[in-house]
């Protein structure tokens, strides 16, 4: 079994011991050590929670939220829903923070906590850190029978999610509408199987071929978004006649595209698709994180804007494009943060914005994607030995290249003239992850295995 606890929530796989997987007693402990942190806010006490369909979702959800009551918070439960939906109703609903009961793409066996503060954004580390640290002290008071919290359901929030998502005059519906798009839709029996579809009729779209959409919480296959687990989806594209399909991860943050051909668009293109988009009509700047691909950089620059690159996770890529005033931002894993409707990941939005670049420019998805650079990425990992010192192989990297364009911020970043290499230390795992890009899928492998080679060789 396996229990994970960061600053950005906990998540780990149900069953087992108190503290070796994700057990009503970790989520207990987690939830009220959370509770007593909102209170230290002084943001009120309400508390959006909402999950994604999988099948441990009823038990820890009722968990968390009657630990919160304990500690006398007022809980809005959304029930089956998406986290970018959470993050749009906590601050309209003027709430103090969010819940997200899901373990985004991990395998149905995982469930996690994923946490928000009164924005609707993940808390930032040093927040999460302070979390951890009531935790471990069990800092945790329950409160008396007379202030007990409240509890309050409302199922309506991904049919408002949609509705803001239309009001906004970058989606244009009839555009959509006019060109009669057939769309497939794999939510690997998730909620997104509830709101793509829902979203899809509301942009005008009446053809649409379901796949896996019914909220069961039995996935299908593997719920990564990538193309070696969408065997499915792509046959069922090319069979259908579709002009594409559309992919979301379990909680909907995630996405990404089948061309009318059965072919991945790109999970790393969903972002540079619609910041083209989005950057024709508003020039301005964009923020991806450093593993992400450089055509967002090469669409930005062609839009007259300035590109910018954070450390990897969304709560340092929000922090980046807050600090730089980004249009538009996300992370390679299909991940669209759209500012003005909120600061966090988005499919829903990506799907809007999306098909309305589709529409207007016309021709096919497959013709679309030849119009971005190409390049093709290699993601590999070097095992470490016990004796390896991560600081000091970074280190032993970065001066090696020290000629080249060095970034340091998280790990280290080698941007050669056509082409880089990304190696960044595991946060769970005795490993340095080393992702790399070049013009095709040859010399990306090629750089993955030199620069592992000459890590593995003491450089």
């Amino acid at each position: 079994m396996t229990l994970i606890k960061s600053i950005s929530g906990i998540r780990g796989t149900i069953g087992g011991r108190e503290g070796d997987g994700l057990t009503p007693i970790d989520a207990v402990k987690f939830a009220g050590a959370y509770a007593q942190w909102i209170k230290a806010q002084g943001k009120g006490n309400t508390i959006v929670i909402g999950r994604d369909a999988r099948l441990s979702g009823p038990m820890i959800s009722g968990l968390v939220i009657n630990t919160l009551i304990g500690m006398g918070m007022d809980v809005i439960d959304l029930g089956l829903s998406t986290t970018p939906t959470v993050e749009v109703a906590v601050p309209e609903l003027n709430a103090a923070g969010g819940i997200i009961l899901t373990a985004s793409h991990n395998p149905g066996q995982w469930n996690a906590l994923k946490l928000l503060n009164h924005h609707g954004e993940f808390i930032s580390g040093a927040d999460g850190a302070e979390l951890l640290r009531m935790v471990e002290a069990g800092e945790i008071e329950f409160s008396a029978v007379d202030q007990l919290g409240t509890l309050t359901e409302d199922s309506t929030w991904i049919d408002k999610h949609i509705e803001r998502i239309v009001a906004c005059d970058e989606v244009k519906v009839d555009a959509i509408r006019n060109r009669g798009f057939k769309v497939v839709v794999d939510a690997v029996n998730s909620t997104g199987g509830i709101a793509i579809p829902a979203l899809l009729k509301r942009l005008g779209v009446t053809d649409i071929v379901e796949m896996y959409c019914e909220p069961t919480g039995h996935f299908p296959h593997n719920p990564e978004p990538l193309a070696e687990n969408l065997t499915a989806i792509s046959a069922k594209v090319v069979e259908t006649n579709a002009d594409l399909g559309i992919v979301v991860d379990p909680d909907v943050d995630r996405l990404c595209f089948v061309m009318e051909n059965g072919e991945m668009f790109g999970e790393e293109y969903t972002l540079v698709a619609v910041a083209d988009y989005l950057l024709s009509l508003t020039p301005g700047n964009t923020v991806s994180n450093l593993s992400s691909t450089r055509a967002l950089a090469d669409v930005t620059t062609k839009h007259g804007g300035h590109y910018s690159a954070s450390a990897v996770g969304e709560v340092n890529v929000v922090t980046k494009m807050k600090e730089v005033n980004a249009v538009i931002g996300g992370e390679g894993n299909g991940g669209v943060i759209w500012p003005k409707l909120h600061y966090g990941r988005d499919a829903l939005a990506g799907v809007g914005l999306f098909l309305t670049l589709l529409a207007e420019r016309g021709g096919s998805i497959s013709a679309l994607r030849k119009t971005y650079p190409h390049y093709e990425m290699s993601k590999n990992k070097i095992e470490l030995k016990p004796e390896m010192d991560i600081p000091s192989i970074l280190k032993t990297v970065a001066n090696r290249y020290a000629h080249e364009n060095i970034n340091t911020i998280d790990g280290v970043k080698i941007d050669f003239a056509d082409e880089w290499v990304h190696l960044r230390p595991s946060n769970t795992e005795p490993i340095i992850r080393i992702y790399s890009e070049s013009s095709d899928a040859q010399r990306a492998l090629d750089l993955t295995e030199k620069i592992k080679s000459e890590v593995l060789q003491g450089i």
